[in-house]
């Protein structure tokens, strides 16, 4: 689980069970949480491989996430 904050408005974003969240809403679940980048390239992945990519997808969810919060100004919390 990590929890990322906002520098500037100390606004938090939780970032736990990624994995199983895009297992089970796939790009969805990125757009909800606004990483719209890798939400279309989810999409269209998964109708290129039939929803296989829908099973590979969620071992970097967590990753691709933290990553779109920090270059947006977030830091991890300690």
């Amino acid at each position: 689980m990590a929890i990322l904050v906002n520098t500037v408005n100390n606004h938090e974003v939780n970032v736990s069970n990624a994995g199983l969240w895009c297992f089970l809403f796939g790009c969805f679940y990125l757009a909800y949480k606004g990483v719209w980048g890798h939400a279309i390239l989810a999409f269209i992945l998964a109708c290129c491989t039939c929803g296989i990519s829908w099973l590979i997808y969620p071992f970097f969810a967590g990753k691709v996430i933290i990553d779109h919060y920090m270059k947006a100004g977030y830091k991890l919390e300690e």
